[in-house]
């Protein structure tokens, strides 16, 4: 997974809870305390896209879902291939499933597992790897996490078929990949290492991306988008030409705040359903193994 979209999941509402924001990966928006928690600065682009993702499914809190339609608990055995900085991974983490992560790039890992052994020491496995193939045995896994890989990957079909035989009968899948539209207009605005390794090397249309899933054997129990704040955030970085350490910019911070007008509108929410349908940053599906 590149830099840029790690930068994008593990997301949490305005109104966190210092426990809610321990879940989320330490991305440069989190600092640490002598206590080990993660201080969550929850002000500029970060506080609203958390609250946004929130809004649209992620990391529900109340029924420990990492997202809507997957609940996780003290059974699961969760695998995340392609973890990032592993904000999905820490949520189940800390709900007390076992978690095993996979990445390709060995400093992603050596940061999980020290995060992943103080939450959980007893509970988790780590893999450097590419996925072809995944170091897992058949049938291992209740819940299988893979979100914003397949547009890096080769085959995208040899991953599914890997993350589908990892999985246990009736596991659940949290599968997501950017959507074709914004991936359209970052082509016009982004520079050119953005659609080239290891960064994306492809554009998956969203019947694409359904077809590819019930190809390799899963059915799916939702298709859905979310993210149109950060689609227009993404465009409009490009030109600012800022740090994405620190892209602080007049343009980001108005647009910032519009959003998060929007959301507060008494329409706020159905305008957001309606501009993620047209033009969100990833589309998600939930499956399940037969």
């Amino acid at each position: 997974m590149s830099n840029l979209t790690k930068k994008l999941l593990g997301l949490l509402p305005d109104s966190a809870s210092a426990e809610q924001a321990s879940d989320m990966p330490n991305d440069g928006v989190f600092a640490e305390t002598s206590t080990a928690k993660p201080v969550v600065d929850l002000s500029g682009a970060t506080g609203v896209g958390l609250h946004d993702a929130v809004l649209s499914g992620w990391f529900q809190n109340d029924s420990n879902e990492v997202f809507r339609g997957i609940p996780i608990g003290p059974g699961d055995t969760v695998v995340d291939v392609g973890c990032g900085d592993g904000g999905a991974s820490l949520f189940c983490a800390r709900r007390g499933a076992h978690v095993t992560v996979v990445d390709i790039d060995p400093q992603v890992i050596a940061a999980m597992a020290a995060r992943l052994a103080e939450i959980s020491p007893q509970a988790y496995a780590t893999h450097i790897s590419d996925g072809n193939p995944l170091p897992l045995a058949d049938a291992v896994a209740t819940r299988v996490l893979c979100t914003e890989v397949l547009e890096h990957v080769d085959d995208p079909d040899q991953l599914l078929g890997e993350l589908v035989r990892i999985g246990k009968p009736g596991a659940l899948y949290l599968l997501s990949v950017p959507d074709s539209l914004q991936e359209n207009l970052q082509k016009h605005v982004a520079p050119p290492s953005y659609f080239q390794k290891p960064n994306h090397v492809r554009i998956i249309e969203r019947p694409q991306f359904a077809d590819m899933v019930t190809r390799a054997g899963l059915v799916i129990e939702e298709h859905t988008q979310y993210g149109f704040f950060w689609s227009i955030w993404w465009a409009l970085f490009w030109a600012c030409k800022v740090d994405l350490d620190k892209p602080s910019h007049p343009a980001l911070d108005h647009w910032t705040e519009a959003w998060r007008a929007v959301l507060a509108l008494p329409q706020g929410a159905q305008l957001k359903q309606q501009l993620d349908e047209f033009m969100p940053k990833s589309q998600i599906i939930v499956a399940r193994k037969p």
